[in-house]
């Protein structure tokens, strides 16, 4: 098991140290012994914009149609993931790891359905228009370090995009993700 050097750590599920916002749409997973796949995903609310809280209202449920046009199309869509990094880095979990995020949809990967039984979903706040942040990279080389130390069966080659468990359907984290940046970021962190 790698040794991990950062102050933060996971109980029951739980991040210390960062911001939690509870989402309603989760559920218990077949089997908490099997987590064992990492899905990358981005988001950004209304598309193309960042900031404004949108995005933990989605996941919460919360979400004005009122508010912008775009919101009209999605506010009754039930949907979470595990952990936000935002533009600025700053890390907000919503599902316990323990439980099943709802981030991956219809999903397929490595000939076994339905993602979400046994994945971690990380959004990234980003689109893909735009790059990310050198601090969001940072920040999910530590998120993904600390979650492969308390869950050993995500090995590097089980660290995805949605793209790949949703091909056709899904393109994020999109043109812009730097997957060799974040690879090398991984194992500097350690």
């Amino acid at each position: 098991m790698m040794t991990v050097k950062h102050p933060i750590k996971i109980k029951n599920g739980w991040l210390s140290g960062v911001r939690k916002i509870i989402s309603p749409h989760f559920d218990s997973r077949p089997s908490q012994a099997d987590i064992s796949l990492l899905v990358i995903h981005y988001i950004s609310l209304p598309p193309e914009q960042f900031g404004g809280g949108y995005i933990e209202d989605f996941f919460q449920g919360k979400l004005n149609p009122e508010t912008h046009p775009y919101f009209q199309t999605i506010y009754q869509i039930r949907v979470s993931a595990h952990c936000l990094i935002g533009r600025d880095g700053r890390v907000t979990q919503f599902v316990s790891f323990n439980d099943r995020a709802w981030h991956a949809g219809e999903s397929c990967f490595q000939g076994r359905e339905k993602c979400n039984d046994y994945a971690i979903g990380i959004e990234l706040e980003g689109s893909n228009e735009q790059p990310f942040t050198e601090v969001q990279y940072q920040r999910l080389a530590e998120l993904t370090n600390i979650i492969r130390h308390y869950y050993p069966k995500i090995t590097e080659d089980r660290i995805v995009g949605h793209c790949d468990v949703a091909p056709g359907r899904k393109i994020d984290p999109g043109q812009y993700f730097e997957w060799t940046k974040y690879f090398d970021l991984l194992k500097e962190s350690q």
